[in-house]
C-alpha cells in the first residue's frame, strides 16, 4: 500500500498528497506521513482511506466519541481544536485564494467550544426502533448513548427515548432553549403518541410534520438581549453561542444604523434583522419558509420592534421599491443563484454582510461581487467544530 506524506487541508475533511498524483484522503493532519489504501482512480486525482498513522502529528488526540469512525456525524475529532481551526482556515483561504481570486489577509478566526454545543440534533431512527445518527455514506442508523457535540438537556432527552418505543418514526428532530420540544418526522399527529412523549419522556411540546402540535410551539432563546423564539420547523444556528457573537459582529460592522435601511435576505426568523433594527435600522426580512415568517412575526412583537417587516418569498423573486444602504445574504450551501445574485447587483447597497456555510460557493460569490465591491474583511466561523464544516463571513463595500 503507498505511504503518503499529508500535504494541505481542503473541504469535506480531506487533506492532499502531491508525491505519486494527487490523492485525497480523509483520516490525516498535515504533515503525517501514513499508509493509505487507494478506493476510487479518477483521471486527474484517487481517493484512499488511511490504513495506518506511521509518524503522528502532535496535533493528534484521542476522539472522545466511542462512535467515532462509525457514526457520521464527526469527521475531525481526532485533531486537537487549534489545529481544527487552523486546517479550516486554511482551507477559506485557498477557496478564496484559488477559486475567489481574492488575496486577502484574514481576521483572527471566530471560535467557541469544541463539545456540548449543539442546541438541536436530528437524532435517525430505525425501522427496528433504534436511535442514533447515520453511518456515513449510507441510510444505516448507528444507534448512540450520547454525543459528545450536544448539550446536556439533549443527552437527557436521548437516555428517555431510547427507554421508549420508536417504532414507525423516521426522525426525531430535538430542540433545546428554554424548554425541550421535539419534532416527529414521517408521523401523521397522534394524540396518544404525543402525550406520551409529554408526560413519561418531560418534552414541553411534541410537532408533527404537518404543522399541528401539542405543548409547547416554539422554544425561547437570548441573542444580543433580545427574545427570540423559534419552532421545530424553522431553521435556526444550532450552536447557539458562537451564533450569538456572529450577530453582534454583523451589528457592530454595519453600526451607525440608524436611519438605514436594510434588506436581509434568506433571514429566516430574523436572527440578524432583529438586532439590525433594534439599532435603529429600517429592516425587509425575506424568508421563503412560512414558519420561519411566523415565528419572526412573533418575535417582533415580543420586542416591541416596529422597523422590521418580513416577506415571504424566494430572494428570486421578491421585488422592492427605493434603495437599500445594506444587504445581509446568508443563502444556502449553494450559494447565490443567478438571478439572486442579479438582484443584488441590481439593487446595489452600499455595503454587504455576507454569511456562508461553504467556502467554495462563497469564494465564487465573492468573486462576482468584485467586480463592484470591495471586499473588507473577511474571517472563518468555526460553528461546527469536530466537523469538516467551515462558516465565513464578509463585509463588502461599493466602489464609487
Amino acid at each position: 500500500m503507498p505511504v503518503l506524506k499529508a500535504d494541505t487541508a481542503v473541504y469535506g475533511g480531506y487533506v492532499i498528497s502531491r508525491a505519486e498524483g494527487v490523492v485525497f484522503f480523509r483520516g490525516a493532519i498535515p504533515g503525517e506521513v501514513v499508509e493509505v489504501s487507494v478506493k476510487q482512480k479518477k483521471r486527474d486525482y484517487s481517493v484512499a482511506e488511511v490504513t495506518e498513522i506511521i509518524e503522528p502529528s502532535s496535533d493528534r488526540v484521542e476522539p472522545r466519541c466511542p462512535y467515532f469512525g462509525d457514526c457520521g456525524g464527526c469527521q475531525m475529532q481526532f485533531v486537537s481544536y487549534e489545529k481544527q481551526a487552523a486546517m479550516k482556515t486554511g482551507v477559506l483561504e485557498d477557496c478564496l485564494n484559488r477559486i475567489g481570486n481574492i488575496d486577502i489577509t484574514l481576521e483572527p478566526a471566530m471560535t467557541g467550544i469544541d463539545f456540548n454545543y449543539r442546541r438541536r440534533a436530528q437524532f435517525k431512527v430505525s425501522k427496528d426502533g433504534q436511535i442514533g445518527f447515520y453511518r456515513e455514506g449510507t441510510r444505516d442508523v448507528v444507534p448512540i448513548s450520547s454525543c459528545p457535540l450536544m448539550v446536556a438537556e439533549i443527552n437527557e432527552a436521548l437516555r428517555k427515548l431510547r427507554a421508549s418505543d420508536l417504532v414507525g418514526i423516521r426522525e426525531i428532530h430535538v430542540t433545546a432553549g428554554d424548554s425541550i420540544i421535539a419534532l416527529l418526522k414521517g408521523v401523521e399527529f397522534d394524540e396518544a403518541l404525543a402525550e406520551r412523549f409529554l408526560t413519561e419522556m418531560g418534552f414541553a411540546g411534541v410537532a408533527f410534520d404537518d404543522g399541528s402540535y401539542t405543548g409547547r410551539g416554539h422554544v425561547t432563546f437570548d441573542i444580543m438581549g433580545l427574545v427570540y423564539t423559534v419552532s421545530p420547523w424553522s431553521f435556526f444556528q444550532s450552536n447557539w453561542s458562537l451564533n450569538s457573537e456572529v450577530a453582534r459582529i454583523i451589528a457592530d460592522g454595519l453600526a451607525p444604523l440608524e436611519k438605514k435601511r436594510v434588506l436581509d435576505l434568506y433571514a429566516g426568523a430574523g436572527n440578524f434583522s432583529l438586532p439590525l433594527a433594534r439599532e435603529g435600522a429600517a429592516v425587509v426580512a425575506v424568508e421563503e419558509n412560512p414558519h420561519s415568517i411566523k415565528d419572526g412575526q412573533r418575535n417582533v412583537s415580543y420586542n416591541k420592534i416596529r422597523k422590521c417587516k418580513f416577506v415571504k418569498g424566494r430572494a428570486e423573486d421578491v421585488r422592492f421599491k427605493g434603495e437599500f444602504d445594506i444587504a445581509v445574504l446568508d443563502p444556502p450551501r449553494p450559494g447565490l443563484t443567478n438571478e439572486a445574485m442579479r438582484r443584488v447587483l441590481e439593487l446595489a447597497p452600499g455595503r454587504i454582510a455576507y454569511v456562508s456555510c461553504n467556502p467554495a460557493t462563497f469564494a465564487r460569490d465573492l468573486k462576482r461581487l468584485s467586480d463592484k465591491y470591495t471586499v473588507e474583511s473577511v474571517r472563518m466561523i468555526d460553528l461546527f467544530p469536530n466537523t469538516y464544516h467551515v462558516e465565513a463571513l464578509a463585509f463588502l463595500t461599493k466602489r464609487t
